[in-house]
């Protein structure tokens, strides 16, 4: 659907935006792929530790070309740094660390999200597919919220929020927000809700956009 009264969110001011929503004093981590953006738009006032599951806590953005440390690279072997206080420790107590609720957020990308929040982000069940786990269940279940960061729409233009999630699912019922491109959303019991849209795209164009899914709105 062509639509000159909006414009998406760039993958930048999306960023930007889940950033906005994060409270001071928050552990997050960063799953692999758009949701490692994230850690650009921190800015030094904010309070805000950065986990990422390979073994680091007190993550900092991507290093200035030319100063990268092969050594020191997030889950998706992206080049980072750390922060004064960070610390290094072992794989197995990264995990022990989200199975114990002790992150307040992650952030994640999909491929699909259905409208109360179960997720689908590793595999799309297609025979040339790879799957790729990795720490995705154990973050969407072990977090306290879990959050979705991706493109509203999939590269043949259909939602990937959906009613039901056709791919093999990740968790079920774990996802409480969903930032994309066009609109932010929350996923509840009930359905999925609106919180908000890029300016000039209207409810009906959304619900279009959404292949007719039920909205419910923010009161």
């Amino acid at each position: 659907m062509n639509n000159t009264n909006y414009q998406r969110l760039t993958k930048e001011q999306l960023a930007a935006r889940v950033v906005g929503d994060i409270f001071d004093g928050a552990v997050v981590n960063l799953g692999i792929g758009q949701p490692t953006s994230v850690a650009n738009y921190l800015t030094a006032d904010r309070e805000v530790i950065l986990h990422s599951e390979n073994g680091l806590l007190g993550m900092g953005p991507a290093p200035i070309a030319g100063h990268e440390d092969d050594d020191l690279v997030n889950a998706g072997k992206q080049h980072v740094t750390l922060l004064p206080g960070g610390a290094f420790f072992h794989h197995a107590d990264s995990f022990a660390m989200i199975r114990g609720g002790h992150v307040d957020i992650c952030v994640l990308g999909a491929f699909q999200v259905s409208a109360t929040g179960d997720l689908a982000n590793w595999h799309t069940g297609t025979a040339d597919a790879i799957p790729a786990v990795g720490g995705a269940m154990d973050l969407a279940v072990g977090a306290k919220q879990t959050w979705v960061m991706m493109d509203l729409l999939n590269k043949n233009g259909k939602s990937k929020i959906v009613e039901k999630c056709e791919y093999p699912l990740t968790g079920i019922g774990c996802v409480k927000r969903i930032y994309t491109d066009l609109a932010t959303f929350e996923c509840t019991a009930r359905g999925l809700k609106l919180v908000e849209t890029v300016q000039g795209l209207g409810l009906e164009e959304l619900r279009a956009l959404l292949g007719g899914l039920p909205l419910l709105q923010s009161e």
